[in-house]
């Protein structure tokens, strides 16, 4: 089965982010995607590349850049995308927020969004989709060949943890502290072609898996493989999916990037003829685990052997090294917001610690609101003194 990879020009970006209509005066998620978007024909009604789209629930709207080139043009496409939405949106008492989870809607109110795929995916699925009320973001980097796809899926396995613990922003669900740092990694990571990525050999593989799953009946397109990391041929990118819903545009642009300068950093290896680390499947699995229970606490395996290090240094180490690449390419100072995150707290962190100072899960709705709309992170006491 061949699969044509639609190769980039160089390491472009693409990013989609999936936001929660939350109700102004309830703060619990409203189901109305489908008048929003109808509101908005000429963002959401273009054929080839809507910039405002459904998801599986009507409680969510995905936002969608075109082909940028650096992290700053990926931030303002979205910030212009934002501006017209927010014009829609108040008027109707909505205000547009985004973390994995929502905290205190029940997934068992979330109305399914009126498109023949999701139907489909419900019917297959069952219970696994119908909760699937979860939030997250996408970013795509262009990759020259197909044959660099499969080395640098392979090689940023080893970054699943890294990718979710500074994102990780779903520790509850209905109303439950669940425990986690990241419960959206369980819940979407049940489906059975979710989680990480198979670690193949090269393109030829990948082609043969493929066709593999759909002759079993597995899948019918490739389109339905939802690894955590996965090559997007008609894009000619690579896709990482791990990241938890992000609530303001200053941690989206740093995720982006540490995506670009990690891709630019493997293209770079593969053309001077390194061979890509590529790490045991066991090694991939326990860590994302760890990640998604304890977040930027978590102490990850380094090596098959079960060498371990605390994932915070392990972060601090990484930002190093990727400073010279990310200066190159033009997104140093996106990039540096990763320390503000290990300083400050990661969402989760940040939503936990409202609680602990007193306040409410409404409060936490009220921050991530907050959060999103002015692009900053919002204080523990400020939260609580905002709900009080």
């Amino acid at each position: 089965m061949a699969i044509e990879f639609n190769s980039s020009s160089g390491a472009t970006l693409g990013i989609e982010w999936e936001l929660q209509l939350i109700d102004a005066q309830s703060s619990q998620l409203r189901q109305d995607a489908r008048e929003v978007l109808a509101a908005l024909p000429t963002l959401s009604e273009v054929r080839e590349s809507p910039k405002i789209r459904h998801e599986i629930m009507e409680s969510t709207v995905e936002i969608v850049t075109g082909i940028c080139h650096t992290v700053g043009e990926a931030k303002a496409d979205l910030a212009a995308t934002i501006s017209q939405l927010r014009s829609v949106v108040e008027p109707r008492g909505i205000a547009l927020a985004c973390t994995g989870t929502h905290p205190i809607s029940d997934w068992r109110d979330a109305v399914m969004a009126p498109i023949e795929r999701y139907a489909e995916l419900v019917e297959q699925m069952q219970w696994l989709a119908r909760r699937i009320q979860t939030f997250g973001v996408h970013v795509h980097v262009g990759v020259r060949h197909p044959d660099k796809a499969i080395p640098i899926v392979n090689a940023l396995s080893n970054y699943l943890p890294h990718f979710l613990a500074m994102t990780a922003s779903s520790p509850y669900w209905s109303g439950l502290d669940t425990g986690l740092a990241s419960s959206r990694a369980i819940v979407w990571g049940a489906l059975p072609t979710a989680g990480p990525p198979h670690l193949l050999e090269n393109w030829a593989e990948f082609e043969e898996y493929m066709a593999t799953l759909i002759r079993a009946g597995t899948i019918r397109s490739i389109k339905e493989v939802w690894w955590d990391i996965r090559p997007h041929p008609d894009f000619g990118t690579i896709e990482i999916r791990m990241m938890d819903g992000i609530p303001t545009r200053r941690e989206v642009g740093m995720v982006a990037a540490l995506c670009q300068s990690l891709v630019t950093l493997f293209d770079q290896q593969l053309d001077r003829g390194y061979r890509l680390p590529r790490p045991d499947a066991w090694v991939v699995r326990d860590n994302k685990w760890r990640a998604t229970r304890y977040g930027l606490d978590a102490v990850v395996i380094t090596d098959d052997t079960g060498s371990t290090a605390p994932l915070r240094d392990e972060l601090y180490e990484l930002i190093r090294e990727l400073e010279p690449v990310a200066d190159r390419i033009g997104c140093a100072e996106e990039l540096k917001v990763v320390s503000d995150v290990l300083d400050q707290g990661a969402s989760y962190e940040r939503q936990r610690a409202i609680r602990a100072e007193g306040g409410t899960l409404e409060d936490v709705v009220t921050a991530s609101i907050t959060e999103f709309r002015e692009d900053r992170f919002v204080s523990p006491l400020e939260a609580v003194h905002a709900g009080a």
